[in-house]
Parts: C-alpha cells; sequence; structure tokens
C-alpha cells in the first residue's frame, strides 16, 4: 500500500521572506526573537519591555467552511457566540491546521494578521479589533510564534494596502 495523504504544500512566505518583503517595499519594523510562544499569557514577560499594543490572533471558520482572521488587542474579549452576527457570519469555531497552513502558511501558535501574505487567493475574511486599528504601534508574529515584529500604524496599514486586505473593523467591547 501506498500513502496517498496529500502532501501539503510550502507557503511562499515564511519569516525571511517576509521582512525581506518588508523591506523591499520600504516597511519599517523591528522584529525581537524569543522562546516560542503559543498562548497570550506566555508572552506577557516577553511584551512587557516592548512598545505597542500586542495581538491575539483567531484562526476560525463558519458552517459553510470559510476562513475567518481575528486580529485583537491581546486582552480584548471576544464572545464568539455574538460576534458572528456583527461580522455577519454564520456561527464560528476554531479552524483546523490544514486550513490554517494552506490560507496563512502557519501552524497553531504562529497565526498573525501578517500570514495574510499567503492568502494569494483571498479565502480568509480579515477583521480587526478597533483598538488595533488605532494603536500608533502593532506588534504580530512574523509567521512564526519565535519572534514579534513591531510596526507604526502607517507601516501596519501600507502592508494591508500591498496585499489589498481591507479589514473588517469591530469594536468587540460593542458587539449586538
Amino acid at each position: 500500500m501506498t500513502d496517498t495523504a496529500p502532501e501539503l504544500s510550502v507557503p511562499e512566505y515564511d519569516r525571511d521572506r517576509l521582512l525581506s518583503w518588508m523591506a523591499e517595499n520600504g516597511i519599517k519594523q523591528t522584529t525581537h526573537d524569543h522562546p516560542a510562544v503559543f498562548r497570550v499569557e506566555e508572552g506577557l514577560d516577553l511584551k512587557a519591555d516592548l512598545p505597542g499594543l500586542h495581538t491575539k490572533n483567531l484562526f476560525l471558520k463558519d458552517k459553510k467552511g470559510r476562513p475567518w482572521l481575528i486580529s485583537a488587542a491581546q486582552d480584548t474579549v471576544i464572545d464568539l457566540k455574538r460576534a458572528h452576527r456583527t461580522l455577519g457570519s454564520d456561527r464560528l469555531s476554531f479552524g483546523n491546521e490544514t486550513l490554517m497552513w494552506e490560507t496563512l502558511g502557519v501552524r497553531p501558535g504562529s497565526v498573525t494578521a501578517l500570514g495574510l501574505i499567503n492568502d494569494a487567493d483571498r479565502r480568509v475574511t480579515f477583521v480587526l479589533d478597533q483598538r488595533l486599528w488605532e494603536a500608533d504601534i502593532v506588534n504580530f508574529h512574523p509567521l512564526t510564534n519565535t519572534a514579534t515584529t513591531a510596526m507604526e500604524q502607517a507601516d501596519f496599514r501600507r502592508v494591508l494596502t500591498l496585499l489589498e486586505r481591507e479589514p473588517q473593523v469591530v469594536d468587540f467591547s460593542r458587539l449586538d
């Protein structure tokens, strides 16, 4: 018998290619290496000395299998039982690792808005916390959870413009 399981493709961008792309496009950023962080709580000490608003990122899917990415300030409460109505989606649940890899090119623990660079087909609906949209400096993993990349808001918005991504900006403190 032969193994017929499909092999997952390698994403176009990894950390090094992402940071090179940012440099080539004049996006100023500072990347800090650190031990792997899988949950927000694990990185609180590491982030304490880094300026800006730090993030948590949820990779989700709706009932039809459509992928969603919510990027929010690390302390934002996101009520998934209510969020779907505000977002205009079906009920949301966590997306699986295969879908995450196919669309964002990241593994669990490394989910990031910067993963949208690997979503060439624009399958992922991107939702951004209002607080991140207004923050002076934002921090995201650069496609790996062993580093944090800080950017000023103008540079983050330039990333989104270059990727032709318009986030759905949501104030999660005011969900229906």
